[in-house]
């Protein structure tokens, strides 16, 4: 992996197929780039406040996840594209024995989500600011992780940007990479289309085994409790929520 960095002090996109040696399928992302946004002033002064103890951008630096928590043995859940994380928010306190750990490419998402974990004393919920695909695959070691979370992924409708979709061969097989055996792999989307798209990809990674939803025994919470504000949208022009869960061989 090419660990020389951008003049705007980000790591270059990985060549993953050159890195995992496959010819499956990742997300054409283009150049890694952050979403802009505005914080208000009381955003900005609690980012500064707490992002040193509560946040990482992107890096090469592998997360020790044990000390960053301040706490050992518990389970690890990283949630892609957590957007203002409402939900990641109201499912915290049921979850109070599992880390959480947000990555999100929007700045002002990433300070919402700062202000309900400061302003609730959520200690169980970290966030990583880059792209998903990017944060998996240079801070997380493989087989470190307990479940991954992909609600609402943006669906690229556009036939021409359905390669920019996260769900694809390749992404399935690092997200497997990273989840230790037994490890829960969680979809949810209310695009029509887009689940067509994942339906066609159920079974295309080995290591994973579908298991259809709902799965009464499955080992980590998969009610996400509120309603967040893509799925919203989504109900008001009657879309229907489908949802996937995967296990870990």
């Amino acid at each position: 992996m090419d660990n020389t960095e951008t003049t705007s002090g980000r790591p270059p996109q990985t060549d993953f197929n050159t890195v995992f040696n496959n010819d499956l399928d990742y997300p054409r992302l283009g150049n890694v780039t952050f979403r802009r946004g505005t914080l208000t002033e009381n955003q900005e002064a609690l980012f500064t406040e707490n992002w040193p103890v509560l946040g990482k951008d992107l890096s090469d630096e592998i997360i020790d996840i044990d000390s960053w928590f301040g706490r050992s043995g518990h389970k690890t859940i990283v949630e892609i594209g957590s957007g203002t994380g409402t939900s990641t928010a109201a499912m915290a306190p049921l979850e109070a024995d599992t880390n959480v750990i947000a990555v999100e490419l929007y700045k002002p998402g990433l300070a919402k989500l700062m202000g309900q974990v400061v302003r609730n004393d959520l200690d169980n919920i970290r966030m990583v600011r880059g792209d998903g695909v990017e944060v998996l695959v240079r801070m997380f070691e493989p087989e470190s992780l307990d479940g991954l979370r992909v609600f609402f992924p943006d669906p690229w409708p556009k036939a021409r940007h359905n390669k920019r979709r996260i769900i694809q061969s390749g992404t399935l097989n690092l997200f497997a990479s990273r989840l230790k055996k037994g490890g829960v792999l969680h979809v949810a989307t209310d695009h029509a289309d887009y689940a067509e798209w994942i339906n066609e990809l159920i079974h295309v990674e080995p290591t994973l085994e579908y298991k259809g939803w709902p799965w009464e025994s499955c080992p980590q919470l998969t009610n996400r409790q509120v309603i967040t504000k893509f799925e919203g949208k989504g109900l008001d022009k009657d879309h229907v929520i489908t949802e996937y869960l995967w296990e870990k061989k």
